[in-house]
């Protein structure tokens, strides 16, 4: 009870004029940041963040200015679908799964089904997340805080057997793209001896890696442009129109119930994963994607249109953003990059985040969690209402949409890294991953393997130096042990089922 009545104390502050006022202006600035390729929270909050200062001086208090960067952490979970369904270029790496059909609704024309089912998913899971994080904030930190470098390996583990079911029936291909991925993920230096890995053709470019946003743009913004080109030259002309209406948007909020596995899982997983200290969104709405369809019932339509492939990642990265937030508040570690910026500011302001900073600085702690319920019901309001702005873009002719999906790739890759190699990598990407879908190779296993590589590659080595390189450490230890099982289980399942279907063909003939 005294939990209920701190957090309607909470809310009250929340909603006074000032801090109510930051929180819409933060929503709608996620809301564009996470929409623009190149961008996302990260960039959103670290670039807002000396701006908080002035708020600071104007209140006298550290709530109003962390309201104002957590608005813009929530409009940007909310942003990032926006430019995955309507150009299929994800926002940020957090909604790379939600292109996965978010733009094949696009292409159908039901662009407008696909953003609603966003934006009430993503209220759904931030919703979840917040009940959770109110109600369990210490004891589900004491649990992640049990998660070391052998048990965030295993759940990585876990999300790379969750891939082979993303590359439909053709396996080997599947195996194929994650191996590519994984190599992809390994260019730069080594993480232990610090030597120079991969180096094609010895450019200094590659000395950095080959960056997320680079693949990411490269595949769903450049390739996805020359498919739809390829595509119209074939016959179909690949866009559809979208005639949007206020009856039309709530008409699709009413049929939103058919999304509720997907939400559900996502809301679910995105949180638990969100907890985990150096994990975050991205893990969590990838591996709610892969569950989601592996549970489903009709797993031949993800990837190709299926409303719970937009719930579900879209659910999970809003649901993981709160549950990062838990880590930083009662722990003091980040569970996300943009957490870390959070928690920089807090510093700056002269809290000490950990396990007394609810007892210790009420005043400041429940009002911000009041900020979540608020910033939740926020983001849902201005995402609907901006509906038929982000459906105009589908209104253009595609001969004016390449050239400014094109454009927007490009500055996109500029503005995150201000380096023409990035550039010039990421269009050769582009053209690479457009001849791999025409030989019909599945490009999501590789851009999720390139996403949870470099988490899933340190915590390997960290595991094996701790072990003296006895692998059985990711089985004996009691968290690790029972996920590893698991991951095996549905790693090796695929291929008995490839096995079983080749010793049928023979027999088949014979007969």
């Amino acid at each position: 009870m005294d939990i209920v009545v701190a957090l309607m104390q909470g809310i009250a502050v929340a909603l006074e004029p000032m801090n109510l006022g930051l929180a819409i202006l933060g929503v709608v600035v996620g809301l564009f940041v996470g929409a623009m390729p190149g961008l996302g929270s990260v960039n959103g909050v670290a670039i807002l963040l000396p701006f908080t200062f002035v708020i600071q001086s104007m209140t006298g208090s550290p709530t109003s200015p962390m309201i104002f960067l957590a608005a813009i952490y929530y409009g940007a979970m909310y942003g990032g679908a926006i430019s995955s369904i309507t150009l299929g270029i994800p926002g940020a790496s957090t909604a790379v799964a939600t292109t996965f059909d978010g733009r094949p609704l696009a292409l159908k024309g039901q662009a407008d089904k696909a953003l609603v089912t966003a934006a009430v998913a993503s209220f759904a899971g931030g919703t979840i997340s917040n009940i959770l994080f109110t109600a369990f904030a210490p004891p589900l930190a004491s649990v992640a805080l049990k998660f070391g470098d052998p048990e965030i390996f295993a759940l990585m583990l876990l999300a790379f057997a969750t891939f082979i079911g993303l590359g439909g029936d053709d396996i080997p291909k599947t195996i194929f793209s994650i191996c590519l991925g994984l190599v992809l993920a390994t260019v730069g230096f080594d993480i232990v001896s610090g030597e120079p890995r991969l180096i094609f053709f010895e450019m200094t470019g590659f000395m950095n890696g080959i960056r997320f946003l680079v693949l990411a743009i490269g595949v769903y913004g450049i390739a996805e442009m020359l498919w739809t080109i390829h595509s119209t030259r074939s016959g179909d002309t690949g866009m559809a129109q979208v005639d949007v209406s206020a009856r039309r948007i709530w008409q699709n909020i009413k049929e939103f119930p058919e999304a509720w596995r997907g939400t559900l899982i996502g809301s679910a997983l995105g949180f638990f994963v969100g907890i985990l200290p150096a994990a975050g969104a991205t893990p969590g709405s990838l591996m709610s994607y892969g569950v989601a369809k592996m549970t489903s019932r009709k797993p031949e339509t993800y990837g190709k249109g299926s409303i719970d492939g937009v719930a579900a990642p879209e659910s999970a990265n809003n649901s993981a953003s709160t549950g990062a937030m838990l880590p930083m508040m009662t722990l003091g570690i980040p569970g996300s990059p943009t957490t870390a910026v959070l928690l920089a500011g807090m510093v700056i302001w002269g809290l000490q985040p950990g396990p007394l900073l609810f007892s210790e600085q009420p005043d400041f702690v429940w009002p911000l969690v009041g900020s979540f319920y608020i910033s939740n019901v926020i983001a849902l309001l201005v995402n609907l209402a901006f509906i038929p702005l982000f459906l105009w873009m589908l209104r253009m002719p595609f001969t004016i949409l390449a050239p400014i999906i094109f454009v927007l790739s490009l500055v996109g890759v500029y503005a995150a890294y201000q380096n023409m190699f990035d550039v010039g990598l990421m269009v050769m990407v582009g053209l690479a991953a457009f001849f791999l879908r025409v030989l019909d190779y599945p490009l999501a296993p590789a851009v999720l393997a390139i996403v949870l590589g470099p988490i899933a590659e340190p915590k390997l080595r960290q595991s094996l130096l701790f072990s003296d390189g006895d692998f059985t450490i990711f089985l004996t230890r009691p968290i690790a042990g029972p996920i590893t099982v698991i991951a095996l289980v549905l790693l090796l399942l695929p291929l008995f089922k490839l096995i079983r279907n080749k010793l049928r063909k023979p027999a088949a003939v014979a007969d």
